[in-house]
């Protein structure tokens, strides 16, 4: 038996995240976005599918949901056998799955009525502009899924979406987050990386009493395909192995800090950022760096 194999012996299982998201067939996010971050964050992924897309790096040329109370089963099944310590949504597609999804998980205690963190990233349209909700859709999110949510996770696209502010500054980025405070989640994070004026990219945090900024470096590269979904798993890591909010928002956004740094070129269009950077210099013995908690 290779020398390495014993090295990953577990005698108890890692934290168990649950993500509630859509399929990306071209494995840049989505669900397969979450689950390689996941892994170099060293909890165990669980799914819950809500859609299966059909795209590329080019671009979504259509997507298929999954019927409500399928979803609703995934979330049940994995909860009553595994336990979930944390879960994240991401492409919902529609109001009768997010509505589907918000009494499952009342149900199995994820979220802010129950003792399971639970991390809202409102994905509305791929990074191409694509939509990936229906139209009837976002006022389901505002009032099922906010409400229930540890922290919600907006880019400034779906910030207009959902608030009808226009974020083209610092200043009403602090609205912005104020904005969506007022729909009731614990905690709001508006992330920067669209703010194409400003030389950092700074994502706002804010809890209602606090305003909180996490600068980081804008990186000349179009590759930044699931960035959105890895800042949202690695946070929603974190929160499974302890960290407290302000805590796991800082790791994630170093995660996706270095995940955009490494980001590769794929196919014809916007290739992914790469949570890889976790794994180098350690595959060959798989002893993987510690979240730093």
């Amino acid at each position: 038996m290779c020398q390495w194999w014993k090295r990953v012996e577990l005698t108890t299982a890692p934290p168990a995240v649950l993500t509630i998201a859509g399929s990306d067939s071209g494995g840049g996010a989505g669900i397969q976005a979450d689950l390689r971050t996941f892994f170099a964050c060293g909890v165990h992924g669980m799914t819950a599918v809500t859609a299966v897309t059909v795209q590329n790096t080019l671009g979504v040329t259509g997507f298929t949901e999954l019927p409500p109370e399928v979803v609703a089963a995934q979330i049940e099944a994995v909860a009553a056998d595994i336990g979930v310590r944390a879960a994240k949504t991401g492409m919902l597609a529609s109001a009768g799955i997010i509505a589907a999804v918000a009494d499952a998980c009342e149900r199995v205690h994820i979220g802010r009525s129950g003792s399971t963190p639970f991390v809202v990233d409102p994905v509305a349209a791929s990074m191409h502009g694509d939509p990936l909700l229906r139209e009837d859709a976002l006022d389901a999110l505002r009032r099922r899924l906010f409400p229930m949510a540890t922290l919600v996770t907006p880019n400034l696209d779906e910030v207009a979406l959902l608030t009808g502010i226009t974020v083209t500054d610092r200043a009403s980025q602090r609205k912005a987050a104020e904005a969506l405070h007022a729909f009731g989640p614990q905690w709001a994070l508006v992330k920067g990386g669209h703010l194409w004026t400003d030389p950092e990219c700074v994502d706002l945090l804010y809890d209602g009493r606090r305003f909180v900024e996490l600068p980081g470096p804008r990186y000349d590269t179009k590759h930044t395909h699931g960035s959105g979904d890895t800042i949202a798993s690695s946070i929603t890591s974190a929160l499974a192995k302890g960290a407290d909010v302000p805590e796991a928002v800082r790791f994630g956004k170093e995660f996706v800090v270095r995940s955009v740094r490494d980001a590769y070129p794929l196919g014809g269009g916007v290739g992914p950022v790469s949570p890889f950077w976790r794994l180098d210099g350690a595959l060959p013995e798989l002893e993987l760096p510690e979240l730093g908690l």
